[in-house]
């Protein structure tokens, strides 16, 4: 295809000076004009809040990858304490934990599900104590006392979900009254 190298199209012309004529006619027809008040200008619209598109496609990764529970049973005992401290905290946030310094402010309990079903309810149950400002939670998944050769399911799947999340500061294995190895006590950023 050739590309045309001038261009034939119409010009639009200049106006030319105003004869005294037009003038004359065009204040007849607009009639007494009087100038407008000054207007405020309207206040800038709201920015909307920030999405958090990348957090999204990573809970989303996240799901396919601990469906899959690739881990080694032997490796997680079923009476085995969890225990874990982001990179950068004291570990004395840990030993708090773990001594049950920290008021749980709200719990979830993953009983009878499936592990589908336990990891939604994580997702959500975390979402729901970030809206509400909540530091410390706990995560009720029992022991697998069920659970045949593969181990602690739930136990297994509570673990890894939390090691990945960017919102966990540290989760410790429950005191006995609040469940001891079958629950786990999380600490959560604000």
């Amino acid at each position: 295809m050739r590309v045309p190298t001038h261009y034939h199209g119409r010009m639009k012309r200049k106006p030319g000076p105003i004869s005294d004529d037009d003038s004359r006619l065009f204040r007849e027809a607009i009639g007494d004009t009087r100038p407008l008040d000054a207007v405020a200008a309207p206040p800038a619209a709201a920015k909307p809040a920030p999405y958090p598109r990348m957090f999204e496609a990573d809970e989303a990764a996240v799901a396919g990858e601990l469906l899959r529970l690739d881990f080694d049973p032997a490796a997680l005992e079923v009476g085995e304490e969890l225990s874990y401290l982001r990179d950068g905290y004291p570990p004395k946030l840990l030993r708090q934990l773990k001594r049950g310094q920290f008021s749980v402010q709200d719990h979830i309990d993953l009983h009878q599900m499936n592990a589908a079903a336990a990891q939604h309810s994580i997702v959500d149950f975390l979402a729901e104590a970030r809206r509400e400002g909540w530091r410390c939670v706990r995560i009720v998944h029992g022991k697998g006392l069920r659970s045949r050769a593969t181990g602690p399911v739930l136990k297994a799947l509570t673990d890894r979900l939390l090691r990945r999340r960017d919102d966990v500061i540290a989760f410790a294995s429950a005191r006995p009254a609040l469940g001891g190895t079958g629950a786990v006590v999380v600490l959560l950023k604000r």
